[in-house]
């Protein structure tokens, strides 16, 4: 298994169409594809019983965790996946990654083969605290990444970002209900340093603007709304049912007699 360690700033915009062809004109004249090209990436975000993790992350506190499986494409187990934890302290992104097969990450997960390195006792410790983690949404999006060959810039346009609560594995299908409105993309520029000039001026002629948007974040408020509805709409029913009964007339009453 290898371990990789990030820390960078992580800034999330949302295009429509157009302005999504228009920042990708001139990422293409600057930057380079990435080995994995365009893809569909799948991440499957683990969390407690009570949802934990993502109801502490709507909160935008000034640090946050999380922990996931990341595979691209569908997997056929001899292709590497990730194990993901990212930490978020103050704008700042530290993501430690694991490379491993499907069946070694879940040994991980059992702590049948914790590593005696950095990444893998931070793991242990962070399997350790949050007791019972499971598997609760799987985030799926089309992919295309590039990056600066002179610098740590990379940018990354997720398209048709889409979400499930059933069937959490790699394998099953690249199905889901969709995240966002039609149309938008999901733009992300990661550095550890400043963006270039250039780039600073793109986003200001096009009029694009930071967001905050967390993918599993906004799956979770969708399911958590549509509960809610649900229950409205049951209670309702009920109360209508409950006038709805037929009442026996007086007049009905006496001429029983």
């Amino acid at each position: 298994m290898t371990g990789f360690v990030f820390k960078r700033y992580e800034l999330k915009y949302l295009l429509t169409t157009n302005q999504y062809f228009t920042v990708k004109r001139e990422i293409l004249k600057r930057l380079t594809p990435d080995k994995f090209g365009e893809n569909t990436v799948q991440s499957l975000y683990y969390d407690t019983p009570d949802n934990r993790l993502v109801r502490e992350s709507i909160e935008k506190p000034i640090f946050k965790e999380k922990l996931r499986l990341r595979c691209y494409n569908l997997n056929d187990d001899d292709r590497d996946i990730y194990v993901e934890m990212k930490r978020k302290y103050d704008g700042i992104v530290y993501k430690r990654r694991i490379a491993c097969k499907e069946s070694e990450a879940k040994n991980l997960f059992d702590g049948k083969l914790l590593q005696s390195t950095q990444i893998g006792k931070e793991l242990g410790y962070f399997l350790s605290f949050y007791q019972d983690l499971q598997p609760k949404t799987l985030i799926l999006y089309d992919r295309e990444a590039f990056f600066d060959k002179t610098s740590d810039l990379r940018v990354t346009f997720d398209k048709n970002v889409r979400y499930r609560n059933d069937d959490l594995n790699f394998y099953t299908s690249l199905c889901g209900k969709p995240l966002l409105s039609d149309g938008l993309v999901l733009m992300e520029l990661k550095t550890g340093t400043a963006l270039p000039l250039w780039l600073c001026d793109l986003l200001d002629k096009e009029n694009i603007r930071k967001t905050s948007f967390s993918k599993y974040g906004t799956a979770y408020r969708l399911e958590f709304e549509k509960i809610i509805r649900i229950q409205s709409i049951r209670s309702t029913l009920l109360c209508l049912n409950r006038f709805s009964t037929t009442e026996t007339s007086p007049l009905s009453a006496s001429s029983s007699l």
